[in-house]
């Protein structure tokens, strides 16, 4: 395609009256579509590349792709103006710089938020860290064979932590060394022993401690997972057990725990390395003006930051 530029003569004063590229229309709409068509591509292998380290939103793709290509067209004209779209080395500039622009997002993209697509026999075989915790109950004390409120409290200030750090994975059901439990011991204390009662708990756990709108972003899931091997041997259970999987990404605003007393304060809960910490008043206060900064140019970067968090699928 090439624009060629006609020089439009007055004939009365014999002089330049205007400038206009001579483009068709049906030209235009065709490179519209290619560069949507071309975006998309490269977009769509981004995200397959990079399925298991982030969650890359197609549209923020294409745009970044648009962009990068942009840039390699500028690249082009200023090693070479005569240069035209066709050229092969326009074409390669474009490639490579809509490439570099989609890679960088998804790296940036990979460092903040965390890792999805993962199964739970892996995270099961990871262990746990800053972004996986796994917890053998949620209500029932192991010890006491009785429901205990404190474990209850321990599965939101869990959640909370994660919320308000980079995100990650609880799993109920699960002890410390990652062998799965299951959720029996749990659905005991449940009219209706089953996955579905046990959610609802869950849910509404959430919603009182954290919120409605806060509860309502996180996702709960089970999975059956197989027991090992020698812990299937030795005992007459089945050889599956679910296991409840907590899914949290980072939070755009602060989350703070209330207590189930009338006179219990807020708290503010992070994630520090493979455990959760309680911040104080001022320590939290300084780490919410650090992580959703204020201001023009701090709450631009903020929500650039909060557009690579939440980015899915």
């Amino acid at each position: 395609m090439r624009a060629d530029l006609i020089l439009l003569a007055d004939p009365d004063r014999g002089n330049i009256g205007a400038l206009e590229f001579a483009i068709p229309v049906w030209a235009t709409a065709t490179a519209l579509v290619l560069v949507l068509i071309v975006a998309w591509l490269f977009g769509s292998v981004a995200k397959w590349l990079l399925r298991r380290r982030a969650r890359l939103n197609t549209t923020s793709c294409m745009v970044l792709s648009i962009l990068g290509t942009a840039v390699g067209l500028f690249i082009a004209g200023a090693v070479d103006h005569r240069m035209n779209i066709w050229h092969p080395v326009t074409i390669l500039l474009g490639l490579v710089s809509s490439i570099v622009a989609v890679g960088a997002y998804a790296l940036v993209a990979a460092r903040l938020q965390s890792p999805t697509g993962i199964s739970v026999p892996e995270l099961l075989e990871s262990g746990e860290s800053e972004r996986v915790e796994f917890k053998s109950t949620a209500r029932m004390n192991l010890r006491t064979k009785q429901r205990d409120p404190a474990m209850e409290a321990v599965i939101v200030k869990t959640v909370a932590a994660f919320l308000n750090s980079d995100g990650g994975n609880l799993l109920i059901g699960v002890d410390d060394d990652g062998t799965p439990l299951g959720l029996d011991a749990d659905f005991t204390l449940l009219r209706q022993p089953d996955a579905d009662r046990f959610e609802l708990w869950l849910r509404d756990t959430l919603t009182t401690m954290l919120g409605q709108s806060t509860a309502a972003e996180v996702g709960i899931f089970f999975e059956q997972v197989a027991r090992p091997a020698d812990a299937t041997a030795d005992s007459e259970g089945p050889a599956e057990v679910p296991v409840c999987r907590v899914e949290c990404t980072p939070s755009p605003r602060p989350v703070y725990l209330r207590g189930t007393k009338n006179n219990a304060l807020p708290e503010f809960w992070v994630r520090a390395g493979n455990s959760s910490r309680q911040l104080s008043v001022d320590q939290a206060a300084e780490y919410v003006m650090y992580r959703w900064p204020l201001g023009v140019g701090r709450a631009v970067a903020a929500q650039v930051q909060a557009a690579v968090r939440f980015s899915s699928v």
